[in-house]
């Protein structure tokens, strides 16, 4: 079983909404008549892949994948003014439950969620999975600039908490010095990733002390958190501040995240393994991103030093637990 936790999808409707006059996303088109999604600091380009939903199922079922877990990938919603991205998200969310009520079980979906309205993402992440049937959400790494370890994002973890949510972290544009001058993050983490960043300061936030039932997935293998985790442990030793929200080391709480397998350098994949384990690492393929690939996925996966019941976890096993597929 092959279960692809990281890839994405714009649906058609969201593509049309951002041709709209108030949207602060701007769409053009390449030489190929593809669209072209244009926010600050970066654009994508959506192939055919990106929004043709019966011709990814093809690809799919070419390349042996059983099931992919549709995300919303950057902006998000959140860069429009928050009635707006309400709307969006709620469409997006209704265009993935309908993909996957149409052609599941080769796919299932985390929801997006207006991120700039805290409490609106918290009635968007409800309604996902009580009444949509999705297993929680895809984060960015900040919103528009403000850290996710921000107070003002509470009353969301309280809500994925008591639904025991799955969160999915996906980097964007790296946030402002302003997100790093707590707990001696840019000594710790600096402009590492900012995936890497998010997942450090919500540790040292207390985040998952406070609501251990979330469960973070955290994109292209954690960023450098593998590599980096001894030297957070060790600012947790040296500084005050980095304990003043957490009882224990901080690789103790990210040892219970889960970790995509988008790096496919097998040494990579080893290195995580070797620190959250392999029940806690899902395959990933970023597809249909122009630096994404399915083969170089299974092919990474498929020479990464594991046993074969560790292999057989990381391909699909985990992702089938964890999202109850």
């Amino acid at each position: 079983m092959l279960i692809d936790i990281h890839n994405h999808y714009y649906p058609p409707a969201y593509l049309d909404a951002l041709r709209e006059p108030d949207s602060v996303v701007r769409l053009t088109e390449d030489e190929s008549g593809n669209p072209c999604v244009h926010y600050p600091g970066d654009y994508n380009v959506a192939v055919r892949g990106h929004r043709d939903i019966a011709y990814r199922q093809t690809v799919l079922e070419q390349d042996g994948v059983d099931t992919q877990v549709i995300t919303l990938t950057t902006p998000g919603t959140h860069v429009e003014a928050p009635p707006r991205a309400a709307r969006l998200a709620r469409l997006v969310n209704d265009a993935f439950a309908k993909v996957v009520r149409e052609r599941g079980p080769r796919f299932a979906a985390l929801a997006t969620l207006p991120l700039c309205d805290p409490a609106a993402s918290a009635a968007e992440l409800r309604r996902a999975m009580t009444e949509l049937g999705f297993a929680g959400a895809m984060l960015f790494s900040n919103v528009n600039g403000v850290p996710l370890a921000d107070a003002r994002f509470e009353p969301l973890y309280a809500e994925a908490d008591r639904l025991g949510a799955v969160l999915h972290i996906h980097p964007t544009n790296p946030a402002s010095v302003t997100g790093m001058t707590e707990y001696w993050l840019t000594a710790l983490v600096g402009f590492l990733f900012d995936s890497s960043l998010a997942a450090a300061h919500l540790v040292f936030a207390g985040i998952p002390e406070r609501y251990p039932r979330i469960r973070f997935v955290l994109g292209h293998l954690g960023g450098a958190i593998p590599y980096i985790a001894e030297r957070l442990d060790r600012g947790w030793r040296a500084f005050p501040e980095c304990r003043e929200h957490v009882t224990r080391a901080p690789s103790e709480y990210l040892r219970d995240f889960y970790f995509d397998t988008v790096n496919f350098d097998p040494a990579a994949l080893r290195l995580a393994v070797d620190f959250a384990g392999a029940d806690h690492v899902l395959a990933g393929s970023d597809y249909p991103h122009m630096i994404g690939s399915i083969a170089l996925m299974k092919e990474s996966l498929a020479t990464v030093r594991v046993s074969l019941e560790e292999r057989a976890k990381i391909l699909g096993g985990n992702a089938a637990a964890l999202l109850r597929i």
